[in-house]
């Protein structure tokens, strides 16, 4: 198969029109394999229990030979990679590539799969955030009827995140991203068969070229920048993007004054909030993500991308907009004005998908 892989890579037909938008799928798989084997060499050294895995951290970090430096590199590789899914998601919305059936759905899958990924591994520091943020987020399993209660004890392993669970986030973090290779490998080849959407949105077979060397030279300027970006922050401020809180030791007797996940997951966290019923604010946290399934059934077939669509355009910009706006909520404390606007900007967030089928219709009587 990868030998496969490897020659469809470099005769492959490209849109010659394609931009440096396109260069985030790269700088994913560059990033995942970076994830991989910094991963591999962390997990040689951690121990998945809650009295020694603080310290693990802190002897990884001091004793081994590099141990602070691959630490660093996989911390913020994740924040990176997310950067670089964020960014690849939107060109997609912007451009119209979800009507690629096949690529968007394994692509979202992807999505959802990394999610879980990089929640299970800010767990196994065992900081206060790591106990706090756990146990918030494995509470809202219990909203499932009848079966909930059941099934948080279940995933914990008994009656509290303590080392079972641990030991259980340990396991699956390590497989995990092994099941997402193979699903981006699944998302290359469904790409090959469809090949590429590109920024006009219409395929001319004629204005193509092959895929090596022209489009590999611009892969790897990208990833130079991207490694001299990530080595900058692993090398300069590697804590950065951290929560400060998670320096202390995990203490289930004393909870952080304000519980909050990684930045990554902190405009989902804000619809969840939003919500004041429990069931409620997770159907919606689900729903944000979860939607973007739906995009090649409710979106207009007949729209090409946002360029040549200026109200769908300036929809998309306010999504973005709301997005960024749900992130910085999500870090604020559950208080007034935050709440309002939290709820504000959950609404505007759901709307965008509805709002884009009426609006491209709109458009395009506006046209004829």
């Amino acid at each position: 198969m990868l030998k496969i892989m490897n020659s469809s890579l470099i005769d492959m037909p490209t849109s010659m029109n394609i931009t440096s938008w396109w260069n985030f799928g790269s700088l994913l798989g560059f990033c995942l394999m970076s994830q991989i084997v910094t991963g591999l060499f962390l997990a040689m050294h951690y121990s998945g229990h809650m009295s020694l895995a603080f310290d693990n951290l802190i002897y990884i970090c001091r004793d081994i030979n590099s141990g602070w430096f691959l630490r660093s590199l996989h911390a913020n590789g994740a924040s990176f990679f997310f950067i670089c899914l964020y960014l690849h998601i939107g060109r997609g919305l912007y451009f119209n590539s979800y009507f690629l059936m096949h690529t968007w759905m394994i692509g979202v899958t992807i999505f959802l799969t990394s999610m879980a990924t990089a929640f299970l591994g800010y767990v196994l520091p065992w900081g206060q955030m790591s106990l706090w943020g756990a146990s918030v987020i494995t509470n809202l399993l219990s909203t499932i009827p009848y079966v909930g209660v059941d099934l948080v004890k279940w995933l914990w392993g008994g009656f509290a995140v303590e080392t079972p669970t641990l030991t259980r986030f340990f396991a699956l973090h390590f497989l995990l991203p092994f099941i997402i290779l193979t699903l981006v490998m699944t998302h290359i080849l469904y790409l090959h068969q469809s090949g590429s959407n590109n920024p006009i949105g219409i395929k001319n077979f004629t204005l193509k070229m092959i895929f090596h060397p022209f489009f590999t030279i611009k892969d790897l300027l990208g990833v130079i920048i991207f490694l001299s970006m990530l080595l900058m922050v692993s090398l300069l401020v590697p804590y950065k993007l951290g929560d400060p809180e998670n320096f202390n030791l995990a203490n289930p007797l004393n909870s952080p004054p304000h519980i909050q996940p990684e930045w990554y997951y902190l405009f989902a966290y804000a619809i969840l909030r939003s919500i004041p019923n429990k069931l409620g604010g997770v159907m919606a946290l689900i729903f944000s993500v979860t939607i973007l399934y739906l995009l090649p059934i409710i979106f207009n077939k007949n729209s090409q991308s946002y360029q040549f669509n200026l109200i769908n355009q300036m929809n998309f910009w306010v999504f973005f907009s709301v997005f960024l706006l749900l992130t910085w909520i999500g870090a604020k404390p559950v208080e007034n004005p935050y709440i309002l606007m939290s709820q504000i900007l959950t609404l505007l967030y759901f709307l965008f998908f509805l709002m884009e089928p009426l609006l491209t219709i709109f458009w395009n009587k506006l046209q004829f």
